[in-house]
Order: C-alpha cells, then structure tokens, then sequence
C-alpha cells in the first residue's frame, strides 16, 4: 500500500520528466531549428539566464491574477448564490451570464485599455472576466442541486429560508465552490497574459511579447514553462485545501 502511495506522489513527477525527454528528443532527432522550437534544455538555460527579468515579471503576473481572481471569487460567490437560490433570478441571470461567456476576452481588452490605458488594471480584469463564470455556475449548481425532500424536512422543522441556505446550502456546495476554483485560477493566468501581450509594458506576456519579436523563442518557452509552473502551484494549493476542507465528501475517494 505504501509503495502504491509513493508511485501515485511521482507519477506527476514522472510523467513531467517524460515529456522533457520526448520534447527534448525529438528537437534533436528532426533536427528542428531553435527559432521555430527550442529544447526545454535550451528554454531552461535561457531562463536562468534572464532568471532576475522572468522574475519581476512573473511576480507581476502573479499579482494582476490573484487581484482578478479574488474580485472574482467575491463576485462568482455573490452572484452563485443568488442564481442557485431564486428561480427568478436564474430565469433572468442565465442567459445574460451565458452570452456574456461567449464573448471572447482577448476583444474586450482593447475596451478596457481605451478605459483604463495600458498597464496593470486592464490585466486584472481580464483575469477576473474570464474567471468569475466557473465560480458562478458551480456555486449556483452546488445550491440549486439541494434536495426538495430536504428542504421541507428543514421547513418543518422551523428554518427558515436563510437557514437553510446558510447551514445546509452553502456546505453542501463546497466541492462544488473548490472544484470551480481550481478552474478559475487557471483561466486567470490566461487573462492576465492575454491581457499582458496586447497592451501592458510589465508581465510574463508583455516578456514573451518582445522575446517573439527578437525571435527568441527560448526565452518565449521560458516564460511559458513559468506560467505553467505558477498554474501548477495555484492549482495544487487549491486541492489541498479542498481535500481539508471538504474530507467529508471524498471519503470514498481512495486517492484521498
């Protein structure tokens, strides 16, 4: 049991190092030139070799996303609750909810930029637009997916509606509500970035940005492998606290 648990704890590990083996590999078997695909070996040097510009950059973009990502929590938690707990307000919400997702970000950010200029704040919306959508339709579910049977059991017993959603909707969403943040926090790498290359002068995209117009694609791959890590990070840190949080919910699960 034990060495089944420590397989499971490398296997992303593993299965990282296998895909810079094969990457690395097949760069070299095709002989493919560094300026259409460098070698992670390459983009790792590089780097580290510009190691102190990735790294305000990269605090940078970690900033504008988190920023974006709590004003969406705060707004998807809010808006979440009053869609999963109103009939009416689903009626009216959803569709403005649904039509407003499909708009794609990366053309709302030429908007922002004659709103606010170029620089951190467009970033920080554009994180927050493309993330809070998640958030609002799991939290919503995780309410509206409450027992009928449950909730007059509830009634009868005197609670009110507050009560009921309080002590019994709110935590029966809860895996719901932790399961949409681990999406929203990856899309909020992807608006902060998307925001970054298109019109701010600081952030991994704005440094990929002029990396591509030098043609240098290592340090372009760098800054891709950096944003994966920092998702990676946040990702995790959310399934951490998530698998704390919600235990009650996973027992089954034999991965927990």
């Amino acid at each position: 049991m034990t060495k089944k648990k420590d397989f499971a704890k490398a296997t992303p590990w593993l299965s990282a190092i296998g895909l810079f083996v094969l990457w690395e590999l097949i760069v070299r078997i095709f002989n493919i030139p560094v300026y259409v695909l460098p070698t992670p070996s390459e983009s790792i040097m590089v780097g580290w070799e510009f190691r102190a510009a990735i790294w305000m950059h990269a605090l940078q973009t970690l900033y504008t996303t988190l920023a974006g990502f709590a004003i969406a929590v705060v707004f998807g938690v809010i808006l979440g609750a009053l869609v999963g707990s109103s009939k009416a307000v689903y009626d009216a919400a959803n569709p403005l909810l649904v039509g407003f997702n499909s708009v794609p970000k990366v053309a709302l950010v030429p908007v922002l930029v004659m709103w606010f200029g170029i620089g951190t704040v467009p970033a920080i919306i554009t994180a927050f637009l493309i993330s809070f959508f998640p958030i609002v339709v799991n939290v919503a579910t995780g309410l509206a997916t409450l027992e009928p049977e449950l909730r007059d059991v509830l009634r009868s017993l005197g609670a009110t509606r507050r009560d009921i959603l309080v002590k019994v909707g709110f935590p029966r969403a809860m895996p719901y509500f932790f399961a949409s943040l681990k999406v929203a926090i990856t899309l909020a790498f992807v608006g902060s970035v998307i925001s970054e290359t298109v019109a701010s002068n600081l952030g991994v995209g704005y440094l990929m940005l002029s990396a591509s117009s030098k043609f240098n694609m290592p340090l372009v791959f760098a800054g891709l492998l950096v944003i994966a890590v920092m998702g990676i990070a946040m990702y995790e840190l959310f399934n951490i606290i998530e698998r704390r949080s919600t235990k009650w919910a996973n027992r089954g699960n034999p991965a927990n």
